[in-house]
């Protein structure tokens, strides 16, 4: 039995930044735990592959021109550098940065675009319903 956990922002899509296909990755939980609450997602990483039927993109220009409200980062500061502007051309509504991945270059950049962002668990936030 799969059970759907339906909510008010299920039509929002959340793209997962630092997917991986690596069951003990937390990005990968995160795409499977959005699923399962009904949210349309998606995803990249650095190698492609498949998540529950999800397609890991390996570039950010893919996405150009979705609507997406939030942006997850599963990625370490070092490594976020080089997408910023990607990031920032998406226009999400907001960017999630996951325990590891606080950057507050970024933060400070994001702001200037008005983009809100919020350091905080992903999977906390879906299991305690504030996401």
């Amino acid at each position: 039995i799969h059970l759907i956990i339906m909510n008010k922002n299920a039509t929002k899509t959340t793209l997962v930044i630092g997917a991986s296909e690596n069951t003990a990755r937390y990005s990968n939980m995160a795409l499977k735990l959005l699923k399962l609450f009904g949210h349309p997602t998606l995803a990249f990483g650095k190698q492609s592959g498949e998540v529950e039927g999800q397609r890991i993109e390996t570039q950010l220009n893919t996405f150009i021109g979705q609507e997406i409200d939030t942006v997850t980062m599963y990625l370490n500061p070092q490594n976020q550098t080089k997408y910023y502007q990607d990031i920032i051309q998406l226009k999400p509504k907001r960017v999630i940065f996951n325990p590891g991945t606080e950057n507050d270059e970024f933060v400070e950049l994001l702001h200037q675009n008005n983009i809100e962002t919020e350091e905080a668990c992903n999977l906390i936030l879906l299991k305690s319903g504030q996401y």
